[in-house]
């Protein structure tokens, strides 16, 4: 009983993941999304600038991802990565996705809860955290 109601909580996978022409998907307008592609203040986040080779900085993009808290790689190609990211008490799911385009320089990223209106900061803190943690990593070619 416990266990399905736990499966509950995470939600439906959008159907609106992934890159598209103009870039990850929009945000919703409820606080609970931050996206480098946002326009607005409230949802916006700078992308991951990289610093050398963009080989390099995908690889330890995902391998940064991968140590992330309750977090799972479900869907990654050669410049698309999406991670499943589960809370640790009720198991609410966010997605995370990242973009690589060498063309200008950047990591695109975008990390939204998939249920609920506010996510009291959790998707921006994800995203500062791997921003730190690739300051910081031994093979980082990403500032900020």
């Amino acid at each position: 009983m416990v266990g399905m109601s736990l499966l509950s909580c995470a939600g439906k996978r959008p159907s609106d993941l992934g890159v598209s022409s103009s870039g990850l998907a929009a945000c919703p307008s409820s606080p609970n999304c931050v996206s480098s592609d946002a326009q607005d203040s409230a949802h916006r986040v700078p992308p991951f600038q990289l610093r050398e080779a963009p080989a390099s900085a995908w690889q330890a993009a995902r391998e940064q991802v991968s140590r992330l808290p309750r977090t799972r790689i479900v869907n990654q190609s050669a410049d698309y990565l999406h991670a499943e990211c589960r809370s640790a008490v009720f198991g609410f799911v966010d997605d995370l996705e990242l973009h690589l385009r060498p063309g200008e320089g950047v990591i695109a990223v975008r990390s939204a809860a998939r249920l609920g209106y506010s996510d009291f900061g959790v998707n921006r803190r994800r995203v500062e955290l791997l921003r730190t943690r690739l300051l910081h990593s031994t093979r980082a070619d990403i500032v900020e």
